[in-house]
């Protein structure tokens, strides 16, 4: 994979908001026909890097590439010109509306001239279908409401409009986050479809399970930080597991706890040994000097 040319590569990415460390240094490549997995706990760091990739930020240091060659980007439309797109949890959709109006949303394909233009429903009902065929999904109806749908086939529906679109990486934000075991399966399904197809995939989640499913390599952040980048073959499903529950940390923690209540216990007998040797002193006074009884 070393001679290929990736199509995203960010090189130690940092982020500023202020004197707040959104990102430090972080470092991600993605090439054609691989899923990357991108995981963190709540505060990783993953939102801010997905709105970097996609456009919205602009990194305060380090450097991004597309196909090898450097980018700035000043919007997500910018993203978007480079085949980079970014499929949200909210999938941008609305639900009263078709799949076939969903899936040309903002790109509606017309029919007409001048005044008599309008939007070409025919075309729009056969992309859809056959575009979601190519997913896997065969829909009965382009023009049911996108809503009638589950969620995981929402979700197929963005990312067959990505594709669609001339998308080369795709970035899923924890597109499984809110869906049952059966719907994220289906939804994990969608994405081996899109790496078997060519593209690159960035499958942003906090579920390790998921992400072992599907994923050829994995590059895990903590507090803003790359915590490292691996392969199946260096990362078992237990360590990547422990490494995201924060098990190392929790152990080192109670090594800590238990060591403090040593040392406490430690202090505890050591007074308690001084207090029993004062005691014994002040007897030895009271016997030699006499009671204050007898010295009246």
């Amino acid at each position: 994979m070393t001679n290929r040319v990736p199509l995203l590569e960010v090189r130690n990415i940092s982020k500023y908001f202020g004197n707040v460390i959104a990102l430090k240094d972080v470092s991600m490549t993605v090439y054609d026909s691989e899923v990357m997995c991108l995981l963190g706990d709540n505060g990783a760091g993953k939102s801010t890097l997905i709105k970097i990739l996609s456009g919205v930020h602009k990194p305060s240091e380090g450097e991004y590439l597309v196909e090898g060659k450097p980018v700035d980007f000043n919007s997500p439309r910018d993203a978007l010109d480079h085949g980079i797109a970014t499929v949200y949890q909210d999938l941008a959709m609305i639900p009263l509306m078709s799949i076939a109006r969903n899936f040309f949303l903002g790109s509606e394909p017309t029919k007409g001239w001048g005044p008599f233009r309008r939007f070409d429903i025919d075309f729009a009902n056969r992309t859809a279908r056959a575009e979601m065929a190519k997913m896997g999904i065969d829909i009965r109806d382009p023009s049911q409401p996108v809503g009638t749908l589950s969620g995981g086939e929402r979700q197929s529906v963005a990312i067959a409009r990505a594709v669609y679109f001339g998308a080369k990486v795709l970035i899923l934000d924890e597109p499984t986050a809110a869906l049952g075991v059966k719907q994220a399966g289906v939804v994990l399904r969608y994405i081996a479809q899109a790496r078997a197809r060519g593209l690159g995939v960035i499958f942003i989640t906090h579920n390790p399970h998921h992400a072992y499913a599907v994923g050829d390599r994995f590059t895990i952040l903590k507090r803003g930080r790359t915590f490292g980048t691996f392969t199946k073959e260096e990362l078992s499903r237990e360590e990547m597991v422990r490494m995201m529950s924060g098990a190392d940390e929790l152990d080192a923690l109670s090594h800590e706890l238990s060591e403090l209540a040593r040392r406490d216990a430690a202090e505890t007998a050591r007074l308690d040994k001084q207090l029993a040797k004062s005691l014994e002193e002040a007897e030895e006074i009271f016997e030699h000097d006499g009671s204050p009884e007898q010295k009246g």
